[in-house]
């Protein structure tokens, strides 16, 4: 289980590097986005897969966001960047994506289906998928911004 934390870290923190070149920052915050999306989805991984944890994806996107939000505030004024620079692109990584695949998917058959029992397990994996996607998106924004209100004098020093 520790290779596969390991390797959930090195992919995210590569991850959020390319999704992080997208904006242009400056180049000193690669390491701050590598470094808070590495321990973020590291996090969530734990979350899910550990035995005494088991937690929804839902949940432990929701508790990881907010660990990544917090340590991005924090971690901005070193970076002398703003937290948003350093938590937005850490979290692309956390994206549900098979969910959305999965949803689309089941609205790619629905639309196909000529069967009302075909069309009945479609439209639920539509919505089911749907639902979890929008809901994961949802904690990912709201866990990101609240510690940046919260910590807003924080927040605020590195634009200064």
């Amino acid at each position: 289980m520790n290779e596969e934390i390991l390797l959930d870290a090195l992919y995210a923190a590569i991850a959020a590097i390319g999704f992080a070149a997208i904006s242009r920052p400056p180049r000193r915050v690669y390491l701050y986005c590598a470094a808070i999306a590495a321990s973020g989805h590291s996090l969530r991984f734990i979350l899910m897969n550990d035995a005494s944890a088991g937690m929804h994806i839902f949940t432990a996107t929701l508790i990881a966001s907010l660990f990544m939000g917090a340590v991005g505030t924090l971690l901005s004024p070193l970076a002398k960047t703003p937290a948003e620079a350093c938590i937005f692109p850490s979290l692309l990584p956390m994206i549900p994506g098979m969910y959305a695949y999965k949803a689309f998917g089941g609205l790619a058959l629905c639309v196909l289906s000529e069967d009302q029992s075909d069309f009945g397990y479609c439209f639920y994996q539509f919505a089911h998928n749907g639902m979890i996607c929008i809901a994961v998106l949802l904690a990912m924004v709201t866990g990101a911004t609240l510690p940046t209100f919260i910590l807003k004098k924080i927040s605020f020093q590195a634009t200064r």
